[in-house]
This record gives C-alpha cells, structure tokens and sequence, in this order.
C-alpha cells in the first residue's frame, strides 16, 4: 500500500471519478489534495506518453507517488480519431460543449457509430519507478444527448442501451474504462 498518492489533474471531474475508484482498490493510504503544479502539456504521442508526462512532472513538483491518466475516445468511423486528441477535439480550449458539438456534427450522417474509450493509467514514484495499466469500454455514439451525470463524452457513449451520463456514479465506475484500468493498476501493484 502506499501511504499517501496524488492524482495529476486539474479536471475536477476527472479527480473525483478517480478518487472514488481508488477508494475502493487499497492502493493508497492517503490521496493527497490540496497541491499545485504547473500546467503540463500533454505534447505525447500516445496516451501512455501522455499519461507518464503529467505523472513525472507531478512527480517532481511534489515528491510524492503519483497516478496520472490519459484517455482517449477512438471512433471507427472517424479512423480512431479523435485518440490522444479528444479532450481538444474542438480545438486546444474546447469545452465539453464544443467537443460534443463537433462529435455529432461529425458523425451525423453516419451509419457506422462504434466507438471505444481507452484509458491508460500510469503509477510514478519519486524513484522513477513506472507502473502502467490500461483500461476500455466499447460502445456507440448516440445521435443525441442523453442523460445529466458524468461528463465530457458521456451523454453521447451508451453502453447496453444507456449513455454514461444516464449511470450512477456507481454504475458508471463498475464498468468504466478508467475504473477498469484503476483495477488493473491494482492488481498490477499487488493490492
């Protein structure tokens, strides 16, 4: 177990989602809140190179563990785009609004909506040492928003007929792709 651990991000969102998952792995004693780091360009290529980069640099700003996450939304007839570029989708200040916007604007004549969230999660200590895991969710794009909770993508992703956003939290975190690569991340440090 680690006794205390940060989550690198300044998406409150992103934070609690992951915090609650952690919660309930036994991978840390103590999730740390309350620190600040420079903002870190997420300039990778992939989400693994994503996901090391704001966890090294957490890291080093804090000296303490830390897990960092990139998750990208690949849709089949978008070729895998948007990838490591969905949270800027739109462009490099895009709100969840405009990401969404484009998505179904995007995809509004098309037939073919599978899509798949990919999350990659990496484990970082101020040794250098690196643990990553990665998670997924297959799903579709939904022509039109559905659902209040969750954020980001998750009023157009269904899953067995519901969107994300129309989940609990609860049941959106059984089966997430964040929360499946969390779970891996913990079998992978033996918790």
């Amino acid at each position: 177990m680690i006794p205390r651990l940060v989550v690198a991000s300044k998406n409150p969102d992103k934070i609690a989602e992951i915090e609650e998952v952690l919660s309930g792995l036994g991978i840390a004693d103590e999730i740390v809140r309350g620190l600040d780091w420079g903002d870190v360009d997420e300039t990778g290529d992939t989400l693994e190179a994503n996901a090391l980069l704001k966890a090294h640099a957490v890291v080093e700003a804090t000296g303490l563990p830390v897990v960092a996450d990139d998750t990208g939304l690949e849709v089949s007839a978008l070729g895998g785009r948007p990838g490591v570029h969905t949270a800027r989708f739109a462009g490099p200040d895009a709100t969840y609004e405009d990401n969404l916007n484009l998505m179904l604007a995007t995809l509004d004549s098309e037939t073919d909506r599978k899509a798949r969230f990919r999350t990659v999660v990496a484990l970082v200590f101020p040794d250098g040492v690196e643990i990553l895991a990665e998670g997924s969710l297959d799903g579709v794009i939904v022509s039109e928003r559905r659902g209040d909770r969750g954020f980001g993508y998750d009023p157009v992703f269904e899953v067995e007929g519901r969107t994300l956003a129309e989940m609990s939290a609860d049941e959106k975190n059984e089966l997430s792709h964040r929360a499946r690569a969390l779970r891996a991340l913990a079998a992978a440090v033996g918790v």
